[in-house]
């Protein structure tokens, strides 16, 4: 065995280990170079190929995205703006309004002044005379009600106190002989 055959065979020493897929990429190059050109006889290199060049590493997220942070600085700075003023608008006004709802004694101590007030008279709606209801259409009302409130879940013992008067209260209704009108 010669010194050159001995050097092909021992294990390569890299600075840095290679990855599984440069790895793999590299052994297709040395035997895509070993059909394509062989060598002549006993005039082989005495150095072995260079390794191939390390990946370029990738960048952090944060400066990947560089430009995003001072949109993003922007943008938060404006919505806190827009809160502070909002809120500080809000309290503004309630103090006004406060202000404007208690008299200052420094007005009570200047001239007063004569206030003349037109009186209207309120407007009255007037009220529309419906039909009555006929009994029976009451009837089944009052039966409808009584279903729902069958259907409520009572919270605590004073609601299912109220709850069970207001059934008995329409039970008292279905069965009297004339439903009071309203």
């Amino acid at each position: 065995m010669s010194e050159s055959d001995s050097h092909q065979s021992s294990p390569k020493l890299y600075a840095h280990k290679p990855r599984k897929a440069q790895l793999k990429q590299f052994r297709g190059q040395q035997k895509s170079n070993e059909f394509s050109s062989p060598p002549a006889m006993g005039t082989q290199s005495a150095s072995p190929p260079p390794p191939p060049p390390p990946p370029p590493l990738k960048e952090p997220f944060v400066r990947r995205y560089k430009f995003l942070w001072p949109m993003l600085l922007a943008v938060n700075l404006g919505v806190g703006v827009y809160l502070f003023t909002r809120t500080s608008t809000k309290k503004k006004d309630t103090v006004e309004e406060e202000k404007d709802a208690s008299p200052d004694s420094v007005k009570d101590t200047t001239a007063p002044v004569t206030e003349t007030s037109v009186f209207l008279p309120p407007t009255v709606n007037p009220v529309i005379k419906r039909e009555p209801i006929p009994e029976n259409q009451q009837r089944e009302l009052l039966k409808w009600i009584l279903e729902e409130k069958r259907k409520i879940k009572p919270k605590d013992a004073e609601e299912k106190r109220r709850i069970d008067d207001e059934k008995a209260l329409l039970k008292n209704l279905i069965r009297s002989k004339s439903i009071p009108s309203i």
